[in-house]
């Protein structure tokens, strides 16, 4: 059997061990088609042997930009790296300079994208980027050329010999990728990640993964430039999971219905989406069935793993299996059995809820600059425990340094940031990864994070407050869509707060109270300020005196990634935040 120590090596593997019908699942004009696992392999050493003869050499930077996660992805990925060449995924969403700051940075020598919104963005700015010699697009979009022509061009295979010559001189340690991170703050920069970092986390991953190899499918939405999904698009090609792609995170729930998964990735604000939407639903329900509903949700709010509640409480947990929660499980496809979440921390009521409803939620931690994994839960063998990003992967070593932040050292740490030594020796010291968390290591091993250095702020009284902790007990509440903890150097924590419109209309109309139509006349009323005061006064409970919000105001619109508020996965950008409302900050301030 092949052994896996470059990227390229996955499909291959595949083909030698699980020659998949359908391998690699897209909708194009709202039919499913799909490519077999030979296929694949034969259209990726196309493009090698397409863009070797439009010039493409060892270390050349080929950009991708696609808004969607899509079958020619992963071709045109295998495609760049089997010829010694490193990919540079950049995300559809960042501003037209962003664009140009990275693949000027990257020197990038082509570029696909996937549709004409992103072509659009990408011409404006051409011209500034000297390097570029062409763009090619997945869509068929006019005055752009098509990535057909570069299969066409590689469909003579007299130069696959070239091709292979080029894939046996990889090394495992040569640079296979730049993922620029969408950064909180500055510049984005350029993560060097090698053949090495990626598949040692694919394959220490894997050892995690409750899925049965050769007979599984997977549904994948995440961006796919993100080496979150990325990485765990190799794993699925190496337990020979079949991978369907989500149209948008619009027709998610229609997805899960056609495709029926087992494995899934998500972000804990698409689980915090779904819980709202579940909750809802029971909300609208009436007599019995509503009083039904909401015990099984309470219950369900209760549960700790491995039966540590008692039998009775596992006898309830099984009613409400039957009568409610095998409900839940039909709104997501009735199959799955993996929830992998990451990106941001987990509220410990969701994985609860999750789990006891048998849609297993497992949480893990990584970095763009740690391939991305460094633990993750597993109910197998003890290995899960709520409020915890579970234990260590094999081959990696956490070290908890004197302030609490978490230092890492394995195969997945990255080589550095991309011509950019000074903000490389800042993060690589000693041998281990800094990696600007908090956390702490619990006795049976769990790895815990308490909170982000960076973000971690002094009142003016000299007490530290951690916005996180603060801001994911607040968004337990469902009249709180979004919420931004201040007050660094002011004498106590102040917040924004954007409400959950659509929950606040319900609540007037339930209570019979009239707050406005626009939403500056409803963030306006007295009522509706006042109800917001009792959420926030019923969160603070649990913080000390120094670390609760005293002032907080409400803002007009939804925050969001195209307006900047957010980062493509959906972290708080927390400067651009304070900068949009500064008035409303000299409101709490004065």
């Amino acid at each position: 059997m092949t052994t896996i120590t470059r990227l390229f090596d996955f499909p291959h593997y595949q083909l030698k061990k699980f020659n998949l019908d359908k391998a690699l699942v897209t909708k194009y004009d709202g039919e499913w088609i799909s490519i077999s696992t030979k296929e694949y392999v034969e259209k990726a050493n196309q493009i090698s042997r397409g863009l070797l003869r439009l010039g493409v050499k060892p270390n050349d930077k080929v950009a991708i930009i696609s808004s969607n996660n899509r079958t020619e992805w992963n071709i045109t990925d295998i495609g760049v790296l089997q010829i010694g060449a490193q990919d540079v995924p950049i995300y559809p969403t960042i501003s037209q300079e962003d664009y140009e700051y990275v693949l000027n940075h990257s020197e990038a020598t082509y570029c696909f994208v996937s549709d004409e919104e992103v072509f659009q963005k990408v011409k404006n700015i051409h011209t500034n980027v000297p390097s570029l010699k062409e763009v090619y697009s997945f869509n068929d979009i006019a005055g752009c050329k098509s990535w057909n022509e570069v299969l066409e061009l590689g469909k003579d295979d007299s130069n696959q010999e070239e091709v292979e010559k080029i894939m046996a001189s990889i090394s495992e340690n040569d640079l296979a990728t730049l993922i620029y991170t969408s950064g909180t703050t500055g510049r984005p920069k350029g993560v060097m990640l090698s053949h090495k970092n990626i598949v040692s986390n694919a394959l220490n991953s894997g050892t995690r993964f409750p899925i049965p190899a050769g007979e599984a499918k997977a549904l994948s939405f995440l961006p796919v430039c993100h080496i979150y999904e990325r990485m765990l698009m190799y794993l699925y090609q190496y337990l020979g999971v079949t991978i369907y792609f989500a149209e948008s995170l619009e027709t998610i729930s229609d997805n899960l219905k056609e495709v029926k998964p087992d494995v899934m990735t998500a972000v804990p604000r698409l689980l915090e989406k779904v819980y709202d939407k579940i909750i809802a639903k029971g909300a609208d329900l009436t007599g019995i069935k509503k009083k039904l509903f909401f015990w099984a949700v309470e219950l369900g709010l209760k549960y700790e793993p491995y039966g540590a509640n008692g039998w009775l409480y596992e006898k309830k947990l099984g009613i409400a299996k039957k009568l409610i929660f095998s409900k839940w499980q039909e709104a997501l496809g009735g199959n799955l059995k993996v929830i992998a979440s990451g990106s941001a921390a987990l509220q410990p009521r969701l994985a609860r809820v999750f789990n006891a409803a048998g849609l297993t939620v497992m949480e893990g931690y990584g970095l763009t600059e740690t391939s991305p994994v460094v633990s993750v839960n597993d109910l197998r063998e003890g290995g899960f425990k709520i409020g915890t990003v579970g234990r260590m992967i094999p081959d990696t070593e956490v070290k908890i340094a004197e302030d609490g932040e978490i230092l890492i050292k394995g195969p997945q740490v990255m080589q550095g940031y991309y011509k950019d030594e000074e903000k490389t020796n800042e993060v690589l010291k000693d041998g281990y990864f800094h990696t600007g968390d908090i956390g702490e290591v619990d006795s049976d091993g769990f790895l815990k994070i308490t909170d982000r250095k960076k973000e971690m702020f002094k009142t003016s009284g000299g007490k530290y407050v951690a916005p996180q902790l603060i801001e994911n007990a607040m968004k337990q509440s469902r009249f709180i869509e979004q919420i931004m903890v201040i007050g660094e150097g002011e004498k106590m924590p102040g917040a924004f707060i954007q409400p959950n419109f659509e929950f606040l209309k319900d609540w007037a109309e339930r209570k019979g109270l009239q707050i406005g139509t626009t939403v500056q006349e409803m963030i306006s009323n007295q009522k509706v300020i006042d109800r917001y005061q009792e959420e926030v006064d019923e969160h603070n409970e649990r913080f000390g005196k120094w670390e609760r919000v005293k002032k907080f105001e409400l803002t007009p619109e939804e925050w969001s990634i195209d307006a900047g508020h957010l980062t493509p996965t959906m972290k708080l950008r927390r400067k651009i935040i304070k900068e949009k409302y500064q008035d409303l900050y000299s409101k709490i301030y004065g």
